[in-house]
């Protein structure tokens, strides 16, 4: 009765990765319990998600090429297009958010096209517009620009406005930190970098004040839904956050957040079970109106099992 931070299911956005390669689902293995999906796949996991009274997915997408400019990311034939369209088809009330940056589509992993050694910001802009526009098209109620680009919200929002697609919500990656705990991520999605990382578009680890520059500006740009990410290391951002500003927050509880918990649940060094939903629970209690975990359908079945 006096419990001041209630977890609930309905706080959960499910990332889900779709490889357009695949035409069986595959575990990753830093990941345990989490998959790449072929594309006929997609319904019969968001039939689960339903079941579990998760209200939103985001979905990643696998490319079956890769080049220099990420084209696949802005066909209208791409993997995320395609499975947002079959999403659409089957629960047109689920909430379906993309990921919108080029890193998964490029041949040499970073966030858009090189010159002279450098992320071209400008055109690296106009491609993640493009990007969003066809993701919105195809049915995304929500686009979430990643790559970290100045000015990608404004750039997106004022596209997405000329298009009549005016309903289409921008969740910005304001917050988005140069972190070590994207590794298993980055296996998933194979978006490792060639060739050096991408701390010259993400932020510094040790800048709050910062990540509170940088969300003020999405929001005027825009923005919203804004993020912080990773979650559980920056619980503090987020608390700076929802203090500040009166706009839904979203955590990113990330890769390396999840497998190590996974890994010491595993070895019985931890109860996975309680830990997870501690740590969930720790987020929401930061102050994240939404959380994007990959325990999702897990601490859902959880939370229901407590509930009876």
């Amino acid at each position: 009765m006096v419990q001041e931070t209630r977890l609930s299911n309905l706080d959960f956005m499910y990332p889900m990765f779709v490889d357009s390669r695949l035409t069986s689902r595959e575990e990753i293995p830093s990941m345990p319990g989490i998959h790449r999906f072929a594309l006929s796949e997609v319904p019969n996991e968001i039939a689960e998600v339903k079941a579990l009274k998760i209200p939103a997915v985001l979905i990643f997408g696998l490319p079956e090429r890769k080049d220099a400019m990420g084209s696949e990311a802005y066909s209208d034939d791409g993997v995320v297009q395609r499975a947002v369209r079959a999403i659409k088809k089957e629960e047109s009330e689920l909430v379906v958010a993309t990921d919108v940056c080029l890193c998964q589509y490029t041949d040499h992993g970073h966030c858009g096209p090189i010159h002279n050694g450098t992320v071209a910001n400008d055109e690296t802009l106009e491609l993640l517009s493009r990007t969003a526009v066809s993701h919105a098209k195809a049915g995304a109620d929500i686009v979430g620009p990643s790559a970290m680009m100045d000015g990608q919200v404004k750039a997106i929002r004022s596209e997405l406005d000329e298009r009549g697609l005016h309903d289409t919500l921008v969740m910005s990656y304001s917050a988005k930190y140069a972190s070590a705990f994207y590794g298993p991520f980055r296996e998933a999605a194979e978006s490792v970098p060639r060739w050096g990382d991408r701390r010259s578009y993400q932020m510094d680890p040790p800048n709050r004040k910062e990540a509170e520059r940088e969300i003020a500006l999405d929001i005027r740009e825009g923005a919203d839904i804004v993020m912080v990410k990773p979650a559980l290391s920056y619980l503090d951002v987020i608390s700076a956050a929802r203090a500040r500003f009166d706009v839904p927050i979203a955590a990113y509880n990330v890769s390396g957040e999840y497998a190590m918990i996974k890994a010491a649940g595993q070895n019985g060094w931890l109860d996975e079970r309680r830990v997870a939903l501690e740590v969930l629970t720790a987020i929401k209690r930061a102050g994240a109106s939404i959380i994007i975990t990959y325990f999702a359908k897990e601490a859902a079945r959880w939370l229901e099992e407590a509930a009876h």
